[in-house]
């Protein structure tokens, strides 16, 4: 159960290891828990009070980062010689010593027992002083010995003469040299001399150019120098180690103090640190007692932007150990109760809360059940999830615990859930620790007023406005407006009814103040489905046109009897006056039908066909013949 991360503390702790400037200041800050001594944890209340009025009174601490100045400490210790670089960071560390002694020295002046650390400081000012003169911009300085600075006179003075010589002798031999100027090659100062004349110059051909033209010659007269001058920086060399070293040694003489300094620097930062914090919030010292009591005066969550917080107003241990909280959701509930503890969890850290006033209690144990705890890895239900929880806030209570739950009973059947509830304060009760919960149970409400120890509390909420106003009301059950709400925002009354009736019976509805107006719901969605339009059902358009009914054909309206019915295209033959024609249906008008025109049992051949025709299908009735009977109609 992490209950930092659950409160928010750890966000707490994330700004507050901003604050500090050492790495060990910021492990302090990570691994802080609340003190359960009563004198550890008043020191840290009056170390965080004190550290802020230094602040207030002279500004921020010269403190910085000494982790680099440990390890350099660690290589001194072992006898090896330390670098320029490493000495100017042991220089800076000691200076950083001595400003934070005048800043404490100045802090005596109001009777701050975090001034008197400045006797614990020690700047070792032989030491600084001695870095500070021999060492600058990461070299060993040309003063820092009599020996030094003779040896790195004789350097330039043996640069020059060699330089002198070379230039002397290209004045000499111009129509020899490949440029006007002398250079160094390899360390070596050379003459640049052409491919034809290098036999010409006496030397040593220490380098050639990249076309082979240009030799470049250490001249003799040069190359006596060199020898003196190779003499010279070794004996540089030498006195530079033996400054270092010497300056090493007395780093190490002096590590116990410079360790002490460190440790003192480190705590400090800590100190300051908390401070720093009780600045950004506004924070107060909270008055911290043994009696099991909490009492919060315009608490703010140290989260929430102070513009839009409301201030918070609570109380507990002295009319009763344990509070119900109830109100509409979003009402300020759970903030209410992540406010209280984490208030709590700060005052025993040694920190400052944000209140105008705040006398809390020590806790032996903080236990907290927030949020869903749905987990799929572990196939958690909202439900188990907070069942597992409450289980093992149950295992670890004690009189002396602080425990918050939110939504208890929640995510399961209401009917249950409330026995849960129920069953769940009824345990914290027994172990007389204090607990805060919120819930929507009324039975729930309804067990608090009638149990001992136990209190009820609402979020207060604008029934005009349809806002919480984030105020708790310590003593009565709130509601949770669900009806308000949804009357406000359009429900309609006869849908109101149904909900009231189903809750509370046909007595609440009779009860119940509906708005005058009516409201309605309408269908409002933009989005419609487009369907694939269904074709319209074939008529039996045989039946329609049938053999000798009476047509009109368009658009000559000319009038024709139907020799053949409609096919599946759609299309009839029409026998006109003078031919006969193939049309669509949609083109002929029925005028009269054949039954009212023949008899049921009349042979439309005598119409239709030819005489020919008609005779040679009256002899194939007969007999058999060859002669071929000819299309019909045609």
């Amino acid at each position: 159960m992490n209950i930092e991360k659950q409160i928010e503390f750890d966000v707490i702790k994330e700004q507050w290891k901003k604050l500090a400037v050492t790495d060990q200041a910021k492990e302090m800050i990570t691994e802080v828990t609340c003190y359960l001594a009563e004198s550890d944890l008043r020191k840290q209340l009056r170390d965080t009070t004190n550290s802020k009025i230094l602040l207030e009174k002279l500004g921020t601490p010269p403190l910085q980062n000494v982790a680099e100045a440990k390890e350099i400490l660690i290589i001194a210790g072992k006898g090896d010689c330390l670098t320029p670089y490493q000495l100017e960071r042991v220089e800076k560390v000691l200076v950083a010593v001595m400003r934070l002694k005048d800043y404490l020295g100045r802090g005596k002046q109001y009777e701050n027992s975090l001034a008197y650390y400045e006797e614990n400081l020690d700047a070792a000012e032989t030491l600084r002083e001695e870095i500070s003169r021999q060492i600058r911009n990461g070299v060993v300085e040309d003063y820092a010995s009599k020996e030094l600075r003779q040896i790195r006179t004789d350097i330039i003075r043996c640069e020059e003469q060699m330089k002198q010589k070379a230039e002397q002798l290209m004045r000499a031999n111009k129509e020899c040299m490949a440029d006007s100027y002398c250079t160094t090659r390899n360390g070596r100062i050379c003459v640049p001399v052409k491919k034809e004349y290098k036999f010409k110059i006496s030397g040593s051909v220490i380098d050639k150019s990249a076309t082979g033209n240009t030799f470049f010659i250490e001249p003799v007269s040069v190359a006596k120098y060199y020898e003196e001058l190779q003499m010279l920086r070794i004996s540089e060399e030498n006195e530079v180690y033996r400054i270092l070293y010497t300056l090493t040694a007395m780093v190490a003489e002096a590590i116990p103090q410079m360790n002490e300094n460190i440790r003192v620097m480190e705590k400090l930062d800590f100190i300051f640190s908390k401070g720093k914090l009780s600045m950004d919030m506004d924070a107060v010292e909270p008055d911290i007692n043994t009696e099991r009591r909490i009492i919060l005066k315009d608490a703010r969550h140290p989260l929430m932007d102070r513009a839009i917080n409301v201030p918070l107003q609570f109380e507990i241990g002295r009319q009763a150990r344990g509070i119900i909280i109830t109100g509409p959701n979003t009402g300020g509930k759970t903030v209410a109760i992540k406010t209280v503890m984490l208030s709590c969890i700060m005052a025993q850290c040694g920190l400052h809360v944000a209140c105008r006033e705040a006398d809390i209690c020590m806790n032996s144990s903080y236990l907290c059940d927030i949020g869903d705890g749905q987990n799929i890895a572990e196939n958690l239900s909202t439900f188990s999830a907070h069942i597992k929880n409450v289980l093992e806030v149950l295992r670890e209570v004690s009189r002396d615990s602080l425990v918050i739950m939110d939504e208890m009973g929640s995510g399961t059947d209401p009917t249950e859930g409330m026995g849960i509830a129920v069953a769940i304060l009824e345990q914290l009760r027994k172990s007389n620790c204090l607990f805060l919960v919120t819930t929507h149970y009324p039975e729930v409400k309804e067990y608090a007023d009638t149990t001992q120890d136990i209190i009820n509390a609402r979020m207060t909420f604008d029934k005009e406005t349809l806002k919480p106003t984030y105020q708790m009301v310590i003593g009565e059950a709130g509601e949770s407006c669900a009806f308000y709400i949804a009357d406000r925002l359009g429900m309609p009354n006869e849908m109101l009814k149904t909900a009231v009736k189903a809750a509370y019976g046909e007595a609440a509805v009779r009860d119940y103040r509906f708005r005058e107006e009516e409201n309605s719901v309408r269908n409002q969605s933009a989005n419609k489905i487009i369907k694939v339009k269904k074709a319209a059902p074939k008529t039996d358009l045989g039946a329609k046109y049938r053999l000798g009914d009476s047509v009109m054909v368009f658009p000559d309206k000319k009038i024709g009897i139907v020799c053949e019915p409609v096919n599946e295209k759609g299309v009839l033959r029409v026998q006109l006056p003078d031919k006969k024609i193939w049309i669509n249906h949609k083109r002929v008008n029925l005028q009269v039908a054949a039954e009212e025109l023949y008899p049921a049992d009349y042979d439309f051949s005598i119409i239709f066909e030819t005489v020919e025709n008609r005779k040679l299908k009256h002899t194939m009735e007969r007999k058999y013949t060859e002669e071929v009977l000819r299309k019909p109609f045609e």
